[in-house]
């Protein structure tokens, strides 16, 4: 949580050194935030993030004793609040996807942090998932090239309600949010997202983004 100064929490998690001292220079220039720790590797990361239950935690995906991707899972579930983004040096279809589905909510590649870390810090902290510029079009060619498939059929389109609500989800809003901005109650977002996973025969999440961009719902310019 934020912490008694309002300061945003951060843990770094990154193998390298200089890399992990190069991520918390670019951070703490923004006043607001505070880098609260720093882990060399997955088990140090998920340690720290249960102990610290830190607001976003910035993870390494190649890391040793426990992989980022392990990683992340075991964080997602110890602290369901924290958000992460996930820092990597490769950028295949095949790893964003299995990054997200860990739980993260953003992909940001190495050679991108100087111009893309405080943006994507400001959007999974705000709710919003992030793919740094590129990122987004590997998962439309995943999806072009038929890396997910879709069991919806022509008769299982979704409702002027359901759209509201899958685009609110692929923004990344919560149930409770949803419920707030389309005045209904938690009990109501929840059915209706069931409903909209089971009607779209989405397994997950990632598999309704996907959903979302293929049909036009929302545009990966506003993710």
């Amino acid at each position: 949580m934020i912490d008694s100064l309002g300061k945003l929490r951060i843990l770094v998690a990154d193998d390298h050194e200089l890399m992990r001292r190069g991520i918390s220079g670019l951070l703490q220039s923004q006043h607001s935030w505070k880098v609260v720790a720093e882990a060399a590797n997955g088990l140090e990361a998920v340690e720290k993030a249960r102990k610290l239950k830190p607001d976003v935690a910035i993870v390494d995906i190649e890391m040793p004793k426990l992989d980022g991707l392990e990683a992340i899972r075991q964080i997602r579930k110890a602290v369901p609040s924290t958000k992460i983004l996930t820092l990597t040096m490769h950028d295949s279809g095949r790893m964003v996807r299995r990054a997200l589905e860990a739980g993260a909510r953003g992909f940001v590649r190495k050679s991108d942090l100087p111009r893309e870390l405080i943006k994507a810090v400001r959007d999974v902290t705000n709710g919003r998932p992030f793919f740094a510029p590129g990122v987004a079009e590997i998962i439309l060619d995943g999806i072009r090239n038929g890396e997910t498939e879709s069991t919806s059929r022509p008769q299982d389109q979704p409702t002027s309600r359901e759209l509201q609500i899958i685009r609110l989800l692929a923004e990344g809003k919560s149930n409770k949010e949803i419920a707030i901005a389309l005045k209904i109650s938690v009990r109501t977002a929840e059915t209706h997202r069931a409903r909209i996973m089971l009607k779209l025969g989405c397994h997950s999440l990632i598999d309704l983004l996907h959903y979302a961009i293929r049909n036009e719902i929302v545009s990966t310019r506003d993710l």
